[in-house]
């Protein structure tokens, strides 16, 4: 009896899980027609705007699908890593790093072709994971804070770009590299590049090797108790490490891809600025389910291409697609923790319970 109880509330809780991003998603719309209805225009033709303007015909939505491709990388670098229980917020460095190491390969090697291709994307996710690897290294000899080395590193990575653009390879003194060589650029495929189906690909495989695979098992029993994991014998430093060095792999990768798929094929100011804070919203709105993941970036897609045409047609500011998708990771999160609330509950008082004993036994 108390196995099937267990079960429902099992069964329940999943549920809510799945219902939570998608109240999340009405929620923020709602009050986002609130807000332009309060500017004075129609909410309702301002989201038809923007859905015409990101998903209206084959160029728009291969727009949306280029807009979503890095958003996909940086999900899934962020959902790899927090399945381990790290908390990787270094994915904008490593996103960069990919492609300022990327850049470096291709125009200072001078590559070009299908070799310049490959090495340059090789390039990416080897920079990605030696950048995921330094943090990692960091928490398992030294204990320090994930969350603080990873953001350090970021700010490491920008710097490292502007020398990048501004003075290594820069066009003629111009801040921004020169352009990556037209055969060494990702194919185009139906108006967008390869790399879209190439992070889609990586989003399922991840899928795979998390919830399919005894790698997969092993790393999602670390972020769930490591100290259960490590009594039962499973390398909890190693996995640890491997799952920053991975999911710095993924980042780096979508750098790389950022760079060689995407106009204007250089460097610049900017390149990859906000892309690793918007992946771990996307993880956290996704639950950490890759395939979830690339729906999500490609909803955030169609929020920042269709924006625009929101602008344009009925005149409120894009700032309206920004506070509404704050809005959907504010809901999304709080929704997941009121969620979770009475097993936390429930944990708090075990703790207080074993206190309370172990201070009677000692008195």
């Amino acid at each position: 009896m108390a196995k099937k109880a267990l079960s429902l509330e099992e069964r329940s809780e999943k549920r809510m899980m799945i219902l939570t991003p998608i109240v999340a998603v009405l929620l923020a719309l709602i009050i986002g027609a609130i807000i332009i209805a309060c500017l004075g225009k129609n909410p309702f033709e301002g989201y038809a705007a923007m859905i015409k303007g990101s998903l209206g015909d084959g160029l728009k939505l291969s727009k949306t699908l280029e807009r979503a491709c890095p958003l996909i990388f940086t999900g899934l670098c962020a959902a790899f890593a927090y399945k381990c229980g790290v908390f990787n917020l270094g994915g904008e460095g490593q996103f960069i790093m990919g492609g300022c190491v990327t850049a470096a390969c291709v125009l200072g090697l001078g590559l070009e072709g299908p070799a310049g291709l490959a090495l340059g994307l090789l390039a990416g996710i080897v920079a990605g994971a030696i950048w995921g690897l330094l943090p990692g290294i960091m928490k398992i000899t030294r204990g320090l804070n994930e969350m603080i080395t990873t953001i350090m590193l970021n700010y490491v990575a920008m710097y490292f770009m502007e020398y990048i653009f501004k003075n290594a390879y820069s066009d003629n003194g111009l801040p921004k590299t020169l352009a990556i060589p037209q055969s060494a650029r990702l194919p185009e495929v139906l108006g967008t590049h390869v790399g879209v189906i190439l992070a889609i690909l990586l989003g399922i495989f991840t899928w795979y090797v998390i919830f399919r695979t005894s790698f997969g098992f092993k790393i999602r029993a670390v972020g769930m108790n490591p100290i259960a994991s490590k009594v039962n014998g499973f390398p909890v430093r190693r996995l640890v490490l491997l799952a920053f060095v991975l999911s710095g792999a993924i980042a780096g990768l979508g750098g790389a891809v950022e760079l060689l798929g995407k106009t204007p094929y250089r460097l610049a100011g900017g390149f990859g600025s906000g892309f690793g804070f918007d992946g771990v919203a996307i993880a956290l709105i996704a639950q950490l389910n890759p395939i979830a993941a690339i729906f999500v970036a490609f909803f955030f897609g169609v929020l920042s291409t269709g924006g625009t045409m929101m602008q344009s047609v009925i005149g409120v500011p894009t700032a309206i697609v920004e506070i509404i998708r704050g809005l959907i990771i504010i809901f999304a999160v709080a929704g997941m923790a009121a969620v979770k609330l009475p097993k936390i509950k429930a944990y708090v008082v075990a703790r207080l319970d074993a206190r309370a004993k172990k201070a009677e036994v000692n008195a």
